[in-house]
């Protein structure tokens, strides 16, 4: 098992001091903050598509070489970040709308 240090990909949520009582007001219509949410699936479902073909490709690169080359990495653990704050917002876990930005 992988300390902590060690293993590349990490999830934190900080817990909020205080929640915006419009956004939880929000969060009660679920579909409205789905609608906010559009450009996001969008973009996300473009990328996912060219992320399966990235995996393909790096298993094949794995297969050959036994290295999983640094920017397809990047790419999917940029999309799976996206992703999760998206998540984190639709789901009110925060406040944050989340960025177009796979940092």
């Amino acid at each position: 098992m992988a300390s902590a240090q060690t293993y590349p990909v990490r999830v934190e949520a900080a817990y909020p001091e205080i929640s915006s009582r419009p956004l939880a007001l929000l969060g009660l219509l679920f579909w409205l903050k789905a609608v906010l949410m559009i450009p996001h699936f969008i973009l996300l479902w473009l990328l996912s598509i060219a992320m399966f073909v990235v995996v393909v490709m790096g298993y094949v690169v794995v297969l050959f070489t036994g290295k999983y080359p640094r920017g397809m990495f990047d790419l999917v653990v940029g999309a799976t970040r996206w992703q999760t704050r998206m998540m984190l917002w639709l789901y009110g876990i925060t406040d944050k709308y989340p960025p177009f930005s796979l940092r």
